[in-house]
């Protein structure tokens, strides 16, 4: 039990720490990441902490939607609750969709290695609709070509601090015999309502590979960033916030635009 609520807690703060580094790798040009609200909250017995950014993305999308869409309905507001191991997540443009476009992300952390099935406790007509994607974040050929950075890949890192790493073609089967090497897995729930005549589709399947796409390089850079976040607290993390919220607006003004750039698939 102590081991589990130990790897708990550094899944937190290493989830968090990373969030705030990647935030200023896609930020600059007048794009990235605004943050407008984060603090704690407690409601309905839940309790945890309340982030309200919005994603300023108008090169991050693809040609046919900038066309279609005004420079207003590109500003995505980010609401997000997140009572780890519990966390949701909403997104939704401006007023200028109103409720046609919605983006919900719910997501368990569980210490096993993605063996459980419908952890989100869907009803069966739902769960039989869902799409189970597997995202091994040290297999190379599941990431974006113009995404690679050797220093962001598992299967070469070795990290300092922990001994852990690189992680050979065989891990996931040797992890869980390794008690020295506590283990987390992501289920996560991605709900996408996009209702845009003629382009629906189109849409909602560019999102869908867009939010795995971001969940595949976001994860990698969090095995790979673990010798900066590893010993730090919780206090550590809400100061790496603040000052990242500062930077954030600074790197928007000033900063030239960097980060990903959208796939037109």
């Amino acid at each position: 039990a102590v081991m589990l609520k130990s790897v708990s807690i550094w899944y937190q703060v290493g989830q968090l720490y990373s969030v705030a580094e990647t935030s200023k790798n896609e930020t600059g040009g007048g794009e990235g990441v605004e943050v407008l609200k984060n603090e704690p909250y407690e409601k309905d017995g839940e309790k945890g902490q309340y982030t309200h950014k919005i994603y300023h993305l108008h090169s991050k999308v693809p040609n046919y939607v900038r066309i279609l869409a005004p420079s207003t309905a590109l500003n995505i507001h980010e609401k997000a609750w997140n009572a780890y191991p519990y966390c949701r997540t909403g997104k939704s443009p401006n007023e200028y969709m109103k409720d046609n476009f919605l983006i919900k992300i719910e997501t368990w952390h569980k210490p096993d290695m993605g063996v459980q099935d419908n952890v989100h406790g869907l009803d069966p007509d739902q769960w039989k609709k869902t799409e189970v994607v597997y995202i091994d974040i040290a297999d190379k050929t599941q990431v974006d070509v113009k995404d690679y950075k050797p220093e962001e890949d598992p299967a070469i890192f070795k990290s300092e601090k922990t001994g852990r790493g690189p992680l050979g073609p065989n891990w996931k089967k040797e992890l869980p015999s390794n008690t020295n090497s506590p283990h987390m897995c992501a289920y996560k729930l991605v709900t996408v309502n996009f209702k845009w005549w003629g382009v629906q589709n189109k849409i909602e399947n560019f999102i869908q590979k867009q939010e795995k796409r971001l969940f595949t390089k976001f994860h990698r850079q969090l095995f790979c960033l673990i010798d900066k976040w590893i010993g730090l607290t919780m206090e550590d993390i809400r100061r790496i916030e603040e000052e990242t919220q500062k930077e954030l607006d600074e790197m928007r003004e000033k900063d030239p635009v960097k980060g990903s750039s959208a796939s037109e698939d």
